[in-house]
């Protein structure tokens, strides 16, 4: 570890940070029908708040791997804090729909300035033998900032109003913006780049549109001239902007890091598990609720646990990637994975509260030991100068396989259902447990692809 660094204050502002974003992410998700009726807008239009959030991660999380390059790591972080800051409050102060959906986009916008912002100085200030330890860490907060979200957020529902859900975040990034002025060096090398705008055009095209069409396409059906335009426009939008940046002296996005095995190995798994997990977090609330008639704050609690384990062990699992190497920790989280969605596949209208529990802590326990430490494989596989990159890469990855992830689970859980409705003698209950055993059985199937992809990873330094 560098020792003129102050590697502990950094991490804090990095991460405080993080987690506001993560937590708002998905906080807002469980007053949606609350809001719904106050702003008067029907579900479609409600759920983009959501949506809009997701969409601008998508658009922007690519520009930011140039953009780390172009300005100063300080002046990074600076920009990303007073875009959530100012976000925060006008989504607190919000008198109408339109300005708390703007809010969300400025607020979504901090969020994709600092999650790859906070993986290049972990592989910046940490010498590789130390990154899995930091990367765990980081890994916590992915996890326990949407985990947390909808439990906090129904409790501040319970007694307060829903502008509290994002007034209980300002004293944290204020926090966050304090330390990062006092702590955060600059780390990355500045470089005189510039900003090519058709690269950008492309991008913007092609991940909004991708992003743009999955999303629509659970509420207007996947047949749909608009759903299906924008994702054909993203898809050739995004082989444009390939094209562009193999073609350039001095890309946007470099896409030389796609040339290392260890790196393409580890992004299809790290897709794989975003694109499970945060369905997962939408799918297992709606069985909860629809099914054993659980209460939203009662479904907080149930997934409390699960949560609360991966954060306490989340730091040790780092450790241990950093001593033992991926394979020892990465295959036996893929196997967790799998028997958590065999036992979620397998549940019913009677299953026990307690095996769901049970079942949650199993499955995080999983994607804990998954998570960071095949970001931090995936990342060490790649030479210092092409950090930026890597993580840009990776980030965008993420975010836009988590809202694929949630579109299309959420619509085959609905159209499943839906075609047992059509039945009279199938009831809303066994309906919805039908919906999400047949989407839990999908997430299976990929799981058990990510076991197999495990065996084949190696150790990168």
């Amino acid at each position: 570890m560098n020792k003129e660094i102050k590697t502990s204050p950094i991490m804090a502002a990095l991460l405080v940070a993080g987690f506001v974003g993560l937590f708002s992410e998905t906080a807002l998700n469980i007053a949606l029908g609350e809001l719904s009726l106050l702003f008067d807008v029907d579900a479609t239009t409600i759920q983009w708040l959501a949506t809009g959030y997701f969409l601008t991660l998508g658009i922007l999380v690519p520009v930011t791997g140039i953009l780390m390059q172009k300005f100063t790591t300080r002046q990074m972080f600076m920009a990303s804090l007073l875009f959530s800051i100012i976000g925060t409050i006008l989504a607190a102060v919000a008198p109408v729909f339109a300005v708390l959906l703007l809010a969300r986009i400025i607020q979504a916008a901090g969020l994709a300035i600092i999650l790859p912002l906070t993986q290049n100085v972990i592989f910046t200030i940490f010498p590789a033998n130390n990154r899995g330890s930091a990367m765990g860490v980081m890994g916590l907060v992915i996890l326990a900032g949407p985990a947390f979200g909808p439990t906090l957020a129904g409790m501040i529902l319970d007694s307060l109003s829903w502008h509290w859900i994002f007034w209980v975040t300002i004293p944290f990034l204020l926090f966050s913006i304090i330390f990062g002025f006092i702590f955060i060096p600059n780390v990355n090398e500045i470089k005189q780049l510039a900003i090519d705008l058709w690269s950008i055009l492309l991008s913007t095209i092609s991940f909004g549109g991708i992003v743009y069409g999955v999303s629509a396409g659970g509420d207007l059906g996947w047949s749909n001239i608009t759903v299906l335009g924008t994702i054909l426009l993203g898809v050739i939008a995004l082989c444009l902007f390939v094209i562009r940046q193999l073609k350039m002296q001095h890309p946007m996005l470099n896409l030389t890091a796609f040339q290392y095995p260890m790196f393409v190995l580890g992004l299809l798994m790290n897709m794989i598990t975003f694109f499970n997990m945060l369905s997962m977090l939408v799918v297992l609330p709606m069985y909860m609720q629809m099914v054993l008639f659980v209460s939203a704050f009662g479904t907080g609690l149930m997934l409390l646990p699960g949560s609360l384990l991966n954060c306490i062990l989340a730091p040790t699992i780092g450790k241990f990637f950093d001593k033992y190497g991926p394979r020892a920790v990465i295959t036996p989280g893929t196997i967790l994975v799998v028997i958590g969605y065999g036992l979620y596949a397998l549940s019913g209208t009677e299953t026990a509260t307690w095996l769901l529990v049970v079942t949650h802590i199993i499955m995080m326990l999983g994607v804990g030991m998954v998570l960071a430490s095949v970001q931090t494989n995936t990342l060490n596989a790649l030479p210092r100068q092409y950090f930026p990159d890597g993580i840009a890469i990776t980030q965008t990855s993420q975010q836009v396989s988590g809202a694929i992830g949630i579109a299309v689970m959420v619509s085959l859980f609905s159209a499943k259902q839906q075609h047992l409705l059509s039945d009279i003698t199938t009831n809303t209950q066994e309906a919805a447990a039908s919906g999400s055993a047949f989407v839990f059985s999908i997430s299976f199937v990929l799981a058990i692809i990510n076991v197999i992809l495990s065996f084949f990873l190696k150790k990168t330094q």
